[in-house]
């Protein structure tokens, strides 16, 4: 009794641990998003709105998370798969966006660029170090790192092409990019898809 007793009360602190670290993850997301994209659209960058994006659909699949702390291994992995779901949508908005582009050309504005995506990385490298010790601890949490892990990537991206647009003065390498950017999140999304689906397989 006294073991099954520890055991319990171990699961409901790691729960804990997780349900405070999606909480902060979680508001820093949601207030990158809404700094991020109004900078993006003022920028007219698709670099910089697919990290916007990104940083939306962490937010959501944060909420989710929070859902599937305390809920069975099938259900994480639901949970898991609707999120690859949401990043192989915000990688097809993007898409849209470059497409858009071609039709309508505009020039982004670097400045706006590097700021916001050194800003986006410092808040990222947070989030990226709050999850660190939660990477491998079941199929929801190592959803989230995988999440988190693109962002990091994605600000890099996004700095190093505003270096770029200014010393070209073109907007090609926001879209050259922002194309890179869509393939790296598509197969995010289906990469954690599939490892969600082995779980929902495995617990049939």
């Amino acid at each position: 009794m006294s073991d099954c007793c520890n055991d319990s009360c171990a699961v409901e602190a790691l729960q804990q641990r997780q349900r405070g670290t999606l909480w902060a993850v979680l508001l820093i997301n949601a207030l990158m998003f809404f700094v991020i994209a109004i900078a993006a659209v003022y920028g007219h960058s698709s670099s910089l709105l697919s990290d916007s994006l990104d940083n939306l659909g962490d937010a959501l699949t944060y909420i989710l998370s929070l859902y599937a702390v305390s809920r069975g291994q099938q259900t994480k992995a639901r949970v898991a798969m609707f999120k690859g779901g949401l990043i192989f949508l915000a990688a097809c908005i993007v898409a849209i966006d470059i497409i858009y582009k071609q039709f309508v050309p505009s020039m982004p504005v670097y400045e706006i660029m590097g700021v916001f995506s050194l800003l986006g990385l410092l808040a990222n490298s947070l989030c990226l170090y709050l999850l660190w010790r939660h990477r491998d601890e079941d199929v929801n949490m190592s959803s989230v790192w995988e999440c988190s892990r693109n962002d990091i990537a994605v600000n890099i991206s996004v700095f190093i092409t505003a270096g770029a647009v200014w010393l070209t003065s073109s907007a090609w390498p926001d879209i050259i990019v922002a194309a890179c950017l869509v393939v790296m999140l598509m197969r995010s999304g289906l990469r954690v898809m599939l490892s969600a689906k082995k779980e929902m397989d495995a617990a049939v």
